[in-house]
């Protein structure tokens, strides 16, 4: 069989193979070009006017903090709601203290959860829709180490999701309709169906097979375009 045939038949069928792939390539990938980044990661859905700490809601030190819990890492003072607080970690456990007096705090309950996300949202006019308590199993957009959460879902056009840590009440995360769909895009750009890597076999071997398609395709240009060639060197 001549080149010139075989490659047309090679062609042929490893296109007709990933030629799909290609479409869904360059529809995942304009998506994820057009949207912007920031948006997708929520930022517009917070507010940046946060009330800041008055010195005189802490009159327990960092010092007695570190006398009481030695083992106390990535100590931050913050505050929850209105009240001023130390969040910091003991082993994998959460921990959180109140600043004025250093006796530890309740965990978060679901209106205080409800609260912490309000104020965070920068929408004032935002309803919540729905709220869960997820002590296990986290859906596939929020990892287990923020564990246990509160999930608050507002009723607003990108049914956007805070998660409030349970324990210290922080804004661990946000998610919303179209950061879903760019994880989905993600997913589908990578051929990743298990946990969204960008190094799988799968991927590899499209890529690879697209490779050997386009080498089949450049020298069946080569064969279109040579008699052309040809002809006017003749004429000359």
């Amino acid at each position: 069989m001549s080149l010139h045939r075989t490659s047309r038949k090679y062609h042929k069928w490893l296109m007709l193979f990933v030629g799909l792939q290609f479409v869904v390539w360059s529809i995942s990938g304009a998506y994820m070009v057009v949207m912007d980044i920031h948006y997708i990661h929520g930022d517009s859905l917070v507010t940046k006017d946060i009330p800041s700490i008055n010195t005189e809601q802490v009159n327990y030190s960092i010092n007695e903090l570190l006398s009481e819990y030695p083992e106390a890492k990535h100590i931050k003072l913050g505050l929850l709601l209105e009240q001023a607080v130390y969040r910091f970690s003991i082993t994998k456990q959460k921990m959180m203290i109140s600043a004025q007096d250093g006796q530890r705090l309740a965990d978060i309950n679901v209106a205080a959860a409800i609260k912490i996300a309000k104020q965070h949202a920068a929408d004032e006019n935002a309803e919540v829709l729905a709220t869960t308590l997820i002590t296990k199993q986290p859906p596939g957009e929020l990892s287990a180490r923020h564990l246990p959460v509160w999930r608050i879902d507002f009723d607003d056009f990108a049914s956007s999701s805070f998660y409030i840590s349970a324990t210290n009440g922080e804004l661990v995360t946000k998610r919303h309709n179209f950061w879903r769909i760019f994880d989905w895009m993600f997913v589908f750009h990578v051929m990743d169906y298990v946990d969204g890597s960008a190094e799988n076999k799968l991927l590899l071997l499209v890529t690879v097979l697209a490779l050997f398609g386009s080498v089949f395709g450049v020298v069946l240009t080569y064969f279109r375009l040579a008699p052309t060639q040809v002809n006017k060197r003749i004429k000359r």
